[in-house]
């Protein structure tokens, strides 16, 4: 009986043959946990009686969600994160490292076959890697840190296919807004989403992570793909580990199949309040808005900024629009201001932050006033989601994200390619 890439991976780490819905302990390969989410971690940890943690090199606290601290509430937090990670020996990423779900897979220690946990939902990001990741609870976070191994009901797969290319001005971003709006937000729950085709293979690896990292907003507990040249050159920049990839077999069954032919997409916008409200961006255009944001751990990557830049760069933004940006990590930061990026969105009039989270949790960095309009790269878009209910959040590609902060509306971004 053929087995689906998470079938394998968790047989691989379970010891066992496992199909979906069977019940299995597996061990894990990395384990992250970040500033919203670590503290609580600790807590039980030291209440279950931990006294080390299983492995520190597999172990890392990120700090990214309010990165520099807001309040003193939330520099008590830090600290402790900071005193559980010395004590332990793990590493830990502080302010201005960047983004949880780009300093993991940077960090070099996830790929191919890998089995990690992290205490963040869109943990299912390093899928792009061959990876299975998934988000688990603050407690179980504390009993993997402990024993090294976790509990897992195997997911079915849905799988999708994507034939064709994507056309000019239409981005992975749009690509993934489309497949949550058409199977909504919980068509694939508690499912691997497997994602194939010659769109997907088109890719770059930035696109490849921003499809996986938005798994979670169709209900699905991880999103995957193959492993291949893009993927293994990707890898060869961050680590010398040896990886083996992990691919389904012929034979494996699927849930659910969906085939898609991705080559008259146009680009695409999530209203409020649900990822799912998707609609091609006609359909919104004009729609005035007060704040843009590009970054984020969906789209702060080096392509997103560049495609961003092409857009802005001679233009100013709109003199009614805040348009902030939050590179995804240090290294992505560094290597924008390398190529002039950040001049050239600095120039544009754009606000760039630390790298982190920026607003997208609503901690700090942006929160939009009552009744503003906000275009975000981000990947939720509900009611009070960047700290404030009485805003509005429409979600888009960095392309997208860019003209409208030009026009102080929506707008078409295939208007300003050039």
């Amino acid at each position: 009986m053929g087995q689906t890439i998470i079938e394998k991976i968790l047989s691989n780490h379970s010891g066992q043959q496992a199909y979906a819905n069977d019940i299995v302990v597996a061990r894990v390969d990395f384990i992250m946990g970040q500033d919203g989410t670590s503290p609580l971690a600790i807590r039980a940890f030291e209440e279950m009686g931990g006294v080390r943690v299983f492995d520190p090199d597999r172990v890392a606290f990120v700090i990214d969600h309010s990165a520099p601290s807001p309040n003193e509430g939330v520099s008590a937090l830090h600290q402790l994160m900071r005193r559980f990670a010395r004590e332990k020996g793990i590493h830990l990423y502080d302010i201005g490292e960047g983004v949880c779900h780009q300093v993991v897979p940077e960090s070099g220690r996830v790929g191919p076959g890998s089995l990690v946990i992290g205490a963040d939902s869109h943990t299912c990001t390093y899928g792009a890697l061959n990876a299975f990741s998934t988000g688990v609870g603050s407690t179980d976070l504390a009993g993997a840190m402990i024993s090294g191994q976790m509990w897992f009901k195997v997911p079915e797969t849905f799988k999708f296919v994507c034939h064709g290319t994507l056309p000019r001005g239409v981005y992975a971003k749009d690509l993934i807004l489309h497949l949550i709006g058409d199977v909504t937000a919980d068509g694939a729950t508690y499912m691997a989403a497997e994602y194939t085709g010659e769109a997907i293979a088109g890719l770059s690896m930035d696109g490849r992570f921003t499809i996986c990292n938005m798994a979670i907003e169709m209900g699905a507990k991880a999103g995957l793909m193959e492993a291949d040249e893009k993927t293994f050159a990707w890898l060869a920049r961050f680590s010398r580990r040896q990886f083996i990839p992990v691919s389904p077999d012929p034979d494996a069954t699927y849930a659910r199949v969906k085939e898609y032919d991705v080559s008259n997409l146009e680009p695409q916008v999530a209203r409020p309040h649900r990822v799912d409200n998707v609609c091609p961006v006609g359909e919104v255009a004009g729609t005035p808005i007060q704040q843009a944001v590009i970054g984020t751990c969906t789209n702060g990557r080096l392509e997103d900024l560049r495609i961003a830049a092409q857009i802005l760069a001679g233009r100013r933004i709109h003199r009614d629009v805040r348009l902030i940006v939050a590179p995804a990590s240090k290294r992505i930061y560094l290597q924008a201001m390398q190529e002039g990026i950040i001049q050239t969105l600095v120039e544009s009039g754009a606000a760039v932050v630390t790298p982190g989270c920026g607003p997208c949790v609503g901690t700090h960095n942006g929160v939009p006033s009552d009744g503003e309009n906000v275009i975000s790269t981000a990947n939720r878009n509900f009611k009070g989601r960047m700290g404030n209910s009485k805003a509005f959040i429409y979600l888009a590609s960095p392309a997208t994200v860019a003209a409208s902060a030009l026009t102080g509306r929506i707008t078409d971004p295939r208007e300003f390619l050039r």
